[in-house]
């Protein structure tokens, strides 16, 4: 029997009181949520479960149980709600344990309450809020120094998962030795476990970076423990993850087919758990084997399938991920228009959730993909690079680097004009791209007037307007809405 049965099981004393029964459900969830067990935590709380996001009734309870009720509610509300996909769930998850932060607070349990915030923070990080979750778990890793080790060591673990997520990995190996003395001696098959992942991590980004194998060998090599420690631990859904970024490291190194083989086991352990969430985030790793593979037929099969699971969620960094896959895909396919929109829209999606290193490379990718065939305007290309070059400024990846100056090579060329000798070179195609020009020129500084603009460029309104109905409908978004003419009302005399 497990301690988190354990205690379930005094739950049959009638003599407990409402407070005494609440902090009995929420030490069970708690167990269990460290196992990764969030359906099995969700059943401990019993009736203070109310579903994702909804409060609980706390209104019987003394302040301090009602704070871990609220606080054991909302971080199952963010873990769930990331698993499920819960449109919203993330925002709710921020309003229940920002109020059992307080409660805490006000409490005079000042350990509590910073432990709270990082919880908090893991809900800024899954939106993609990366600046307000390291603020919140700076602060928190202050508040608990020289405090119990292993709590401790969970907030460190947290920060460092948002440094190495925005490429601040120099911080994260900082905080990863932190970490180390943390649990040096510490039997916490869990909290060893996301050590070890986020060391590998962390070594995978550096590999990135300096293009150093090694750090790759040394990154398989930390995965491999994390898995184990996991294993240990009865933590599926984390050993699923673990998978999935050994199955990515693989595909990097071109080793498809070990990389299918973990996407396999992740699948099995995801499924049978019914973690939509995390077995789309292993469907996006997945179509990036099969793009690896050239298998564009199969990438966009699987690819749509995570889209429409992530869409129904909040996890805006992710889904930026899978619709920048989505149009690689569909652009190695020759779908070109459904490509570059598909692209623009995860630059804009990862940008406004504050993602924006998956927003830089989103843009680089649509550069990449359509940039050399004269699929977008200059001007727009030009716009692109300067966006990503802002995006990605603190980028020490040298992969991304590397991408950087291509992508800047590519503008380069089509801001200079079609050269005569250049390859597929054709008289229509430099005429089509200088009218495509001075027409979207004209459109923007008329705001949008057809009128206005075919006055500025000297010719007629309807020729204007045939030439956006058919060789640049492309600009037609740069125009204002077509309005109908009314007819009159007078009848005309025979």
């Amino acid at each position: 029997m497990t301690l988190a049965c354990e205690r379930l099981k005094e739950l049959d004393n009638p003599f407990l009181t409402a407070d005494a029964r609440a902090l009995l459900r929420c030490q069970a969830a708690s167990e269990l949520i460290q196992g990764g067990q969030y359906e099995a935590a969700r059943d401990a709380l019993g009736e203070l479960w109310r579903g994702i996001g909804v409060r609980p009734d706390v209104e019987a309870l003394g302040e301090a149980a009602a704070a871990e009720v609220l606080l054991k509610a909302g971080i199952l509300s963010g873990w769930l709600g990331a698993s499920e996909q819960a449109r919203g769930s993330q925002a709710s998850a921020k309003d229940l344990i920002s109020e059992s932060a307080s409660l805490f607070e006000r409490a005079g349990e000042r350990e509590k309450a910073a432990f709270a915030r990082s919880d908090l923070a893991l809900c800024y990080w899954r939106e993609g809020a990366h600046d307000e979750a390291r603020i919140l778990l700076t602060q928190a890793a202050g508040e608990l120094d020289g405090t119990d080790p292993e709590r401790r060591a969970v907030v460190l673990l947290r920060w460092g998962t948002v440094e190495c997520s925005t490429g601040r990995l120099h911080s994260a190996l900082g905080i990863l030795k932190d970490t180390d003395r943390a649990l040096r001696d510490s039997e916490n098959h869990a909290l060893r476990g996301s050590f070890h992942n986020l060391h590998g991590l962390t070594l995978r980004r550096l590999g990135d970076i300096d293009s150093n194998v090694d750090y790759y060998d040394r990154a398989i090599i930390e995965f491999t423990a994390a898995v184990y420690h996991y294993e240990r631990a009865r933590h599926e859904p984390f050993a699923a993850s673990i998978e999935n970024n050994l199955a990515f490291l693989l595909n990097k190194l071109g080793r498809y087919a070990d990389a299918h083989q973990h996407l396999d086991r992740a699948g099995v352990i995801l499924a049978r758990l019914g973690d939509a969430g995390h077995l789309a985030q292993a469907d996006v790793t997945r179509a990036q084997v099969l793009v690896g593979e050239r298998r564009y037929r199969d990438a966009e099969r699987v690819v749509a399938g995570s889209i429409s699971a992530l869409e129904q969620g909040g996890e805006a960094a992710l889904l930026a991920e899978a619709l920048t896959v989505q149009g690689v895909v569909w652009a190695r396919l020759g779908d070109y228009e459904n490509s570059i929109n598909v692209m623009r829209r995860a630059v804009s999606l990862a940008e406004e959730a504050g993602a924006v290193s998956d927003a830089g490379l989103a843009a680089l990718t649509l550069i990449e993909e359509h940039g050399a065939r004269r699929a977008i305007s200059a001007d727009e290309l030009h716009d692109l690079y300067r966006r990503a070059d802002r995006l990605l400024k603190d980028t020490q990846n040298a992969e991304e680097v590397a991408r950087l100056r291509a992508c800047a090579r590519v503008v380069i060329r089509r801001l200079t004009g079609v050269q005569l000798r250049e390859k597929n070179f054709t008289l229509f195609s430099a005429v089509h791209e200088f009218e495509a020009k001075f027409i979207a020129q004209a459109l923007e500084e008329s705001g949008g007037s057809v009128t206005r603009a075919a006055r500025l460029l000297g010719i007629r309104h309807q020729t204007l307007t045939s030439m956006l109905d058919t060789r640049h409908r492309g600009l037609s978004k740069k125009r204002n809405p077509v309005k109908k003419r009314l007819r009159s009302i007078i009848k005309k005399a025979n």
